[in-house]
């Protein structure tokens, strides 16, 4: 009999990790070389497996519920939740940033009228949803995830039956680019912050470790795949919001119903992030509603205002530095919590020290790498 515990632990962190992130993996899949970038995606996401696990195991060891923040204080002190605070924030701005580019884009594509009206005209809705209520998404979140998921099968299983699809472009390689889509691909796999939750739902703890491993596993053949198709068709011609090049390609019927789709994934996206920024300045750092909004929402419009920045870039960045700084610091926590927890916890992995500092200089020196290729290249 199906564990009904361990599904919707999966959906939780099978949502957060899925996101509006694996649109922007095509675009630099295809400028690294899809023979370059599919080891790639598969080491980082077995990465964040190792990863997921090691918090999986720290929230096992600690009394008492806490959220990223609080392991990381309890852990590494006020350093580290001050930087895992900050590693949040920097992580939802870029996405609230990123998503306005996408859906601009998007909308571009089916309406035309230029881009940057569109990112403006869906700040100033998305804005407005944050500054009510979503109750309706979070009671949804498990419907939509499986939908999304539902959906990208759709859409790879039809290009690939399409009869634009071309294995030739699958066989480009430049080992000499393989750092290229750290950034956005690593973006694609943030998802920490639903392992405390996980840990919260669910009541037999045994369970813990299962829902990490088929939780994290399903991103890694789903992006996989979604590569495969995507670039399967489009080869070098593959855009920065994918289903717009995709829909280019296969007709007025496809740009409609893949750049809806896209619209849909990244405005669920942008309300449910900039509801959590909304709700952790209201209640953990004590600002009045209004200040609250307007801080988690008015930071994002300024820079793209300011930088209009591309769509891989903010994923890239974002992921590099955000991501990069959250990993480090769960591994960090993970030594200590060995040491320290105060819980026996109902699995244990091991993780040899020196792996763990080799990730950490990876993390570190990838980061920089990617932000470097990423000005040479765009």
């Amino acid at each position: 009999m199906v564990n009904k515990d361990l599904i919707a632990a999966i959906a939780t962190l099978v949502g957060t990790i899925i996101g509006a992130g694996i649109l922007g993996i095509p675009f630099v899949v295809s400028k690294a070389g899809f023979l370059t970038a599919l080891p790639l995606i598969i080491i980082l996401g077995l990465i964040f497996l190792l990863v997921n696990l090691s918090l999986g195991e720290i929230t096992l060891r600690t009394k008492g519920a806490h959220q990223l923040t609080g392991y990381m204080e309890k852990y590494l002190g006020k350093p580290g939740k001050f930087f895992m605070m900050l590693s949040m924030i920097f992580g939802i701005y870029g996405a609230l940033l990123a998503y306005m580019i996408g859906v601009g884009q998007s909308l571009n594509a089916i309406l035309g009228g230029g881009s940057f009206v569109w990112s403006i005209l869906f700040f100033i809705v998305g804005s407005f949803v944050v500054y009510g209520s979503i109750e309706w998404l979070k009671k949804s979140e498990t419907l939509l995830m499986f939908f999304m998921l539902t959906v990208f099968a759709i859409i790879t299983l039809f290009l690939f039956f399409s009869g634009k699809f071309n294995f030739d472009n699958l066989t480009v390689f430049h080992p000499n680019l393989f750092f290229l889509p750290f950034g956005v691909v690593l973006f694609a796999y943030l998802g920490t912050s639903a392992i405390p939750e996980i840990n919260r739902e669910l009541k037999n703890k045994k369970l813990m470790k299962k829902a990490i491993l088929f939780g994290t596993f399903l991103p890694i053949i789903v992006y996989s795949l979604f590569a495969f198709g995507v670039v399967g068709v489009t080869g070098e011609k593959a855009t920065e919001v994918a289903t717009v090049g995709i829909g280019a390609l296969l007709g007025k019927s496809a740009i409609l119903f893949f750049n809806a789709f896209a619209i849909l994934t990244m405005s669920t996206s942008f309300i449910s992030l900039g509801f959590a920024l909304k709700d952790m300045f209201k209640f953990d750092y004590s600002f009045n509603y209004n200040i609250s909004w307007f801080l988690a929402v008015i930071p994002a419009l300024l820079f793209f205002l300011i930088a209009n920045p591309a769509f891989s870039r903010t994923l890239s960045i974002t992921g590099s530095l955000s991501g990069g700084l959250a990993i480090v610091l769960v591994l960090l926590a993970y030594l200590k919590a060995q040491k320290v927890g105060k819980r026996k916890p109902e699995y244990k992995i091991w993780i040899p020290k020196l792996l763990i500092y080799f990730l950490i200089l990876l993390f570190i020196l990838g980061a920089l790498f990617d932000v470097e290729i990423f000005n040479y290249l765009l």
